[in-house]
């Protein structure tokens, strides 16, 4: 038999090893809780409720529960269903390289194997192991997205989760070597998603749903190996029928870095604006400068967007917004939004909101164009930047503009980030109308070995 591909080598050998420091785990901590608080938020709107209450989940026979629901069902669809939550209002953290996504898109599938292994397999982890599995995911999916651009050839930064979800799951489950190795040839080689639905014409909310779809597949993939001996050593490399020659054409998968914890240790989160995270520094760009032109709208002759190249490609949208998720993925409407109303949430994208007629006639008045400093900053690893500046001009001749190169959520302002953190999750609970005081406790807590993971978790389900 052939050896494996490098790559998939290189991730079995880390998920089988790997061991993060005290640091990282307590980063992870953060990033777990703001990953449920997200999920709590969701349930407030109608349309993930839909997919909760579809029939052949409901009816279901499992013992395996979704985040902030009575809901117990078969562990893929508790798979799938928490990471539809935590994805939902897209609030949750965010990665942005030569690929972008959401990390913590892979808790979906280690919440349902710690309750699946607790209930049937008679297995217990601890919260430190927890934890340690997020650190793995994030910096499998992250460190792939630093090397490799997928959205360039068209496809989707789901097929990373898929891939992360893919190698965790199955150090969870115990598989020896060669079913991690096989699990992961496997996830490589399974039909990944295109980028259609998140680009006009065809914007929808299926981008809210299909990094649950991806760790839910993945997942499946984990159980095939449990009973099937198959591997495919080189997924990545063979010659016209692999991941490579098929999808990456002339830009083959690399991950020369070394797996660690640097995805984790530099996170960012969404702290106060839900949208896509190339657009948070316009939106905090905006709102600090709405106090100073909300009441001369009509004598606005230009706004310019200052943007990184990324900012240009994937969010600078003309003509109609038909949904949602065209809105929430709009710089231009997130800018005319904040300029008018000094303030950013979830319904701030809703039909109604969208009605007003000023933001479309801002839209019109704004130019969006790539600052190229910007985009080196973006680049450059030891920055990690996501630089916007809002330049509103006044047909009397006053300029408005605001420059913001770091987010609210980025590591250099993560001291200033936690207690609004710790805001978003305190007013998450509330409501989702779950037990406060309980979790609050688990929040505060700084002594991992305290924390008991299925007390902490039977506080999340209802």
């Amino acid at each position: 038999m052939s050896d494996f591909d490098p790559i998939i080598k290189k991730i079995s050998d880390y998920v089988q090893n790997y061991q993060a420091n005290e640091e990282s785990l307590q980063e992870a901590k953060t990033c777990f809780f703001d990953s449920i608080a997200c999920a709590f938020m969701a349930l407030e709107h109608d349309q993930v409720k839909k997919f909760i209450d579809i029939d052949y989940i409901k009816n279901s026979q499992g013992s395996v529960r979704v985040v902030g629901t009575d809901l117990q069902t078969n562990v893929l669809d508790a798979t799938f269903l928490n990471g539809a939550l935590i994805r939902w209002l897209d609030f949750n953290d965010t990665w942005l390289a030569k690929e972008w996504g959401h990390p913590s898109d892979n808790l979906s599938i280690i919440l349902a194997l710690v309750d699946y292994l607790k209930s049937h397999r008679n297995k217990s982890l601890n919260f430190k192991e927890v934890l340690n599995y997020m650190v793995m995911a994030h910096e499998i999916q992250g460190a792939l997205a630093i090397e490799n651009s997928l959205n360039k050839e068209g496809l989707d930064h789901v097929a990373l989760v898929k891939i992360a979800s893919a190698s965790v799951g199955a150090k969870i489950l115990g598989h020896n070597d060669h079913q991690i190795k096989a699990v992961i040839s496997n996830a490589f080689i399974d039909g990944q998603s295109l980028r259609t639905y998140r680009h006009f014409p065809n914007t929808g909310a299926r981008k809210s749903w299909a990094a649950g779809d991806a760790s839910a597949k993945a997942l499946k993939q984990v159980f095939i190996s449990e009973v099937s001996d198959e591997s495919y050593p080189t997924a990545l490399s063979a010659k016209n029928w692999g991941f490579n020659d098929v999808l990456m054409g002339e830009n083959p998968l690399k991950l020369e870095r070394d797996l660690d914890s640097y995805v984790m240790d530099n996170i960012l989160y969404k702290v106060s604006f839900p949208a896509e995270f190339h657009a948070q520094t316009a939106a905090e760009a905006a709102i600090s400068l709405s106090s100073d032109v909300k009441e001369k709208i009509h004598d606005i002759k230009e706004i310019k967007i200052f943007t990184q190249e990324p900012g240009v490609r994937i969010i600078s949208k003309k003509g109609p917004l038909n949904n949602f998720a065209d809105r929430d993925h709009c710089i231009e409407y997130i800018v005319a939004w904040c300029l008018l109303n000094g303030n950013l949430n979830s319904n701030s994208y809703s039909d109604s909101s969208a009605s007003d007629e000023n933001i479309d006639k801002l839209r019109k008045l704004t130019n969006t164009v790539e600052d190229q400093a910007y985009t080196r900053s973006y680049y450059d690893l030891d920055e990690r930047a996501i630089p916007n500046k809002v330049v509103v001009s006044m047909i009397t001749g006053e300029v408005y503009e605001k420059e913001v190169m770091y987010p609210l959520g980025h590591k250099e302002r993560r001291a200033e980030s936690l207690p609004f953190l710790k805001e978003k999750f305190e007013k998450s609970i509330k409501k989702a109308d779950i037990r406060e005081d309980e979790l609050m406790k688990f929040y505060d807590e700084k002594n991992l070995d305290s924390i008991n993971i299925y007390d902490l978790l039977n506080c999340i389900y209802k």
